[in-house]
């Protein structure tokens, strides 16, 4: 196999079709793995030579890194920077240029403009789930009730409000005949979606078949990229900042960790002394507390002594549902606060992310107002008025 190694970054603002110098690597198949830093996903890509480019987004790192693609055949090798991209042509047996592009998950950095210090507000309702429910018009005409999700990623509507609440099918003429079924990989472009007084202009959206209870769909942390992003679950409101607010009295501020472009926090549970340590997924989406990972939790010997509350189902958002058991954890340590008698879900089989991770869900999160910095990649915590509501999971 050959190994073409690329240790340029190209800047490129648009796709040079006909470029003849673009790096070449020829492929039999149309699957390829990608070697993304450390993490190897052998079936991470298909070759698509209708689309031009096909970007594959790394995971999210403001770190230099080695991003690679490997065909059945051949390889690159390209060394990826934030805010940069690379434009290379996959020949598919011979005869299929496919044009391809690595791309940061970390926009460009446009200096030459000026970033006004703007604050933009989206009220919420937290439901009884723990949702963080935001009324959305999309393209001037469909509203759906979409929730946040910090946890996830994009627009993602579910095919059911899609169907029933958009006219994001109407151009489908077989489908409004009734002679075909909806095809939701080709809905009418969505130029705009409202929260509040923020507008997302030609955002991505991808239909999904499963997000929180009684909601249309979700957005994820990922829209916010480059912004502060406040939750005041007190005022129920959602302040989008340009730049860091100031006033940041009362809050305690860590550093967020990103893996496989995951928002995530390290903390600690105590528990008769001894410290648990871990990384944590922020899931604002999830209407639990904590969910340990399986694996987590044989690696690091948690106690499964712990005083039992109960069993539970969990349904992951490809609908698939696991068996876990509940128990109450005595304290965590979170920001350098103490919560104490958390109920702690523990997966009873292997994480559906395919990782090892876990996770807070927004009946703990709900507990604090948060500022998330997706700029400089910090967050701060500060305890609110919730703190000494009773946990769902509690009886």
């Amino acid at each position: 196999m050959k190994f073409f190694i690329v240790i340029y970054v190209l800047l490129s603002t648009s796709f040079l079709y006909a470029q003849s110098k673009l790096p070449i690597i020829k492929a039999n198949s149309k699957k390829v793995a990608i070697k993304d830093g450390n993490v190897l996903d052998n079936n991470a890509w298909t070759l698509s030579p209708a689309t031009k480019p096909d970007i594959y987004t790394c995971d999210r790192t403001r770190e230099t890194k080695w991003v690679t693609f490997y065909t059945d055949i051949d390889s690159i090798k390209v060394k990826i920077k934030a805010g940069t991209t690379f434009d290379f042509i996959i020949l598919l047996n011979n005869k299929d240029s496919c044009y391809t592009q690595i791309k940061s998950a970390i926009p460009k950095k446009d200096k030459t403009k000026k970033i006004n210090n703007k604050s933009d507000t989206i009220p919420f309702i937290l439901t009884k789930n723990n949702a963080i429910h935001v009324n959305s018009i999309i393209n001037n005409r469909d509203t759906l009730n979409l929730h946040f999700d910090v946890g996830s990623f994009d627009f993602r509507l579910t095919r059911d409000a899609i169907l029933k609440k958009t006219k994001l099918l109407a151009h489908q003429t077989e489908f409004m005949a009734g002679k075909a079924k909806p095809n939701y990989n080709q809905l009418e472009k969505v130029f705009k979606i409202q929260l509040g007084n923020v507008i997302f202009e030609n955002p991505n959206i991808v239909p999904t078949g499963f997000t929180a209870h009684q909601m249309d769909g979700r957005f994820g942390w990922n829209v916010f990229e480059g912004k502060s992003v406040e939750i005041d679950y007190e005022k129920s409101i959602i302040i989008v900042h340009s730049k860091l607010p100031k006033n940041k009295k009362g809050y305690v501020k860590s550093k967020l960790k990103f893996i496989r472009s995951f928002v995530c926090v390290e903390s600690n549970f105590i528990i008769k002394n001894k410290q648990y340590s871990g990384d944590f997924i922020l899931d604002t989406g999830s209407n639990q507390a904590i969910i340990l990972d399986s694996a987590w939790v044989m690696k690091q010997k948690f106690p499964q002594d712990l005083p039992f509350i109960k069993s539970s189902k969990l349904k992951d958002p490809r609908g698939v549902i696991y068996e876990n058991k509940i128990l109450l954890s005595p304290l965590l340590a979170l920001n350098n606060f103490k919560v104490t008698n958390i109920p702690t879900s523990l997966l009873g089989s292997k994480n559906p992310l395919r990782f090892e991770i876990n996770y807070f869900g927004n009946d703990l999160l709900k507990r604090f107002n948060t500022i998330i910095d997706f700029e400089n990649d910090y967050l701060y915590l500060k305890p609110n008025s919730l703190m000494n509501l009773p946990y769902l999971d509690a009886k």
